[in-house]
């Protein structure tokens, strides 16, 4: 993207990665519009914090150093990150400069709101209406057109003979606070199989964050006339951007955001399968604190300012809700909740893009 805003020299631009593919790909979607070139430091992690959360702080000592890019001067003028890990890389980064290097974290601090020059914050997370934060409708994440017209193609044929309306039902899989075990794989399979009448082909594929006991359940429960991708390292025929391209109608587990959206993105018929949350009174408790302090939530005055303080001392953490992001979907007529009728004409989804590049132009 160019234009008339954009800056007349380029400022040095580093894209500070991790090891979630789809976290990249939000970045690198910001990146590709902002009009000037970008370098890439792509980030790996000590064994212990591959999966395991570092206590956070500007700092490189969660890094696997040997094998990740090095961090070194000249320092960049402008640095774009997303994840807890690779923004405490992106802050000791700022702290190297002198403070010179502005950081723009795509997500949620851990804390500290006010170490970053800009915060790109999508509705699951409960961030307070600040100067430095801009707050989506919807997350920047979506498939990309090419692969989905590539991979349909080479599918239609194997699709072709299946009963329609084909129904892809696309499986992710726990995340705090939800559960997604066996039994709740039943439910979705129940209830995906009498939102659909019973008619037509159910096509599931799961995803690397899915359980083995999901699995399992899954191949267990399905009917006969259902298909399975069960996903797995080395799988080298996944049909998901296929499906994204020929299925007819789409269910999705509440849990995955990146599949949510590029369903959404796509215009394409969505119900979003919510899971169940777990019976913990601390997690409820966040959350509705959360919500009400959240720009949407609905508290003023007093609420607002005590909100803004406990906010300011790190005695409120920055939450995350995901039912937040299937509220959206639902207000923009994107999605409806399995087990309701599937939108014929589903809305258009928005598009923050632009909004976001002009405020990280505006940086510059």
């Amino acid at each position: 993207m160019t234009g008339p805003s954009a800056p007349s020299s380029a400022p040095r631009t580093w894209l500070v990665l991790g090891d979630k593919l789809g976290d990249n790909a939000q970045v690198e979607i910001i990146a590709a519009s902002l009009g000037w070139p970008c370098e890439r430091r792509n980030l790996r992690f000590r064994a212990e914090f591959v999966l395991g959360k570092p206590p956070f702080k500007p700092s490189l000592y969660h890094l696997d150093q040997a094998q990740s890019d090095a961090l070194e001067p000249p320092w960049p003028d402008l640095v774009l990150t997303i994840g807890r890990r690779p923004s405490m890389a992106a802050l000791w980064i700022r702290d190297q400069s002198g403070g010179r290097t502005k950081v723009v974290l795509i997500g949620r601090p851990k804390r500290g709101i006010d170490d970053f020059a800009l915060i790109v914050a999508t509705p699951q997370y409960r961030l307070p209406a600040r100067h430095n934060v801009v707050h989506l409708d919807l997350p920047l994440m979506r498939a990309d057109p090419g692969r989905i017209a590539a991979d349909a193609e080479a599918w239609r044929e194997r699709l072709a003979p299946l009963p329609r309306p084909l129904t892809a039902v696309l499986v992710g899989g726990p995340t705090k606070p939800f559960v997604f075990d066996a039994a709740v794989t039943r439910s979705l399979i129940d209830l995906a199989l009498r939102s659909t009448g019973g008619t037509g082909t159910l096509y599931v594929t799961t995803s690397r964050r899915t359980p083995d006991a999901v699995v399992d359940a899954l191949r267990r429960h399905l009917p006969a006339s259902a298909r399975l991708f069960a996903w797995s390292p080395d799988a080298s025929d996944n049909p998901y951007l296929a499906l994204l391209g020929l299925a007819d109608r789409f269910v999705v587990t509440g849990d995955s955001i990146s599949m949510m959206v590029e369903v959404a993105r796509l215009g394409r018929p969505l119900a979003i399968f919510p899971l169940p949350v777990g019976k913990s009174s601390t997690e409820a408790l966040k959350r509705a604190v959360a919500r009400k302090l959240h720009p949407e939530g609905g508290g003023g005055g007093l609420v607002a300012a005590l909100g803004q303080r406990l906010y300011d001392l790190n005695l409120v953490g920055y939450s995350r809700d995901l039912t937040a992001l299937h509220e959206k979907l639902y207000a923009q007529h994107l999605a409806v909740p399995l087990g309701e009728p599937f939108p014929d004409a589903p809305g258009n989804p928005p598009d923050d893009l632009p909004r976001v590049v002009k405020r990280i132009r505006a940086l510059t």
